[in-house]
């Protein structure tokens, strides 16, 4: 199972970086792959959604539970679509001068073996690019200060 993780400081407040992750129907204007995303119900507490990757022809739907406790964390447990299993949580924890340190991971599997060994090569640079691109959200959303990011793990 392939796992991932990163950590970073970043100046915006762990309430911004909540609320934008937690922003699921927004995903689609800045994460690379996602097509789609349909809120099936959401609470202060839990969410259900589905989301729509795609690359190039290929296209598949996933389905997910999500267990928030703002502004604290984001968990997120796979429910279905073409993977085994899915997991990952976000955790935000207050830095100082209204800055935050996000911890960010996730645990996947393919069903397929030979699937989950070839989409393993390219996880962590795939991982790195949909990070990026929260990072650069909160810039839109909040004022760009990327010379305050800091990578901590």
């Amino acid at each position: 199972m392939p796992h991932i993780r990163d950590s970073k400081r970043l100046p915006y407040s762990c309430e911004q970086m909540f609320d934008l992750v937690a922003d699921v129907d927004k995903y689609p204007e800045f994460l690379p792959w996602v097509v789609a995303t349909r809120v099936r119900s959401d609470s202060a507490t839990e969410m259900t959604a589905d989301m729509l990757v795609g690359f190039k022809a290929i296209r598949e739907k996933f389905t997910s539970r999500v267990t928030k406790d703002r502004p604290r964390s984001i968990l997120v447990h796979y429910v279905d679509g073409p993977l085994r299993d899915l997991d990952n949580s976000w955790t935000f924890e207050p830095d100082g001068d209204g800055r935050c340190r996000i911890d960010f991971c996730v645990d996947f599997t393919f069903k397929n073996k030979v699937f989950e060994a070839l989409a393993g090569q390219y996880a962590d640079r795939a991982f790195r690019k949909m990070v990026a691109a929260f990072e650069a959200r909160a810039g839109d959303l909040y004022g760009s200060n990327s010379s305050s990011a800091t990578n901590v793990a």
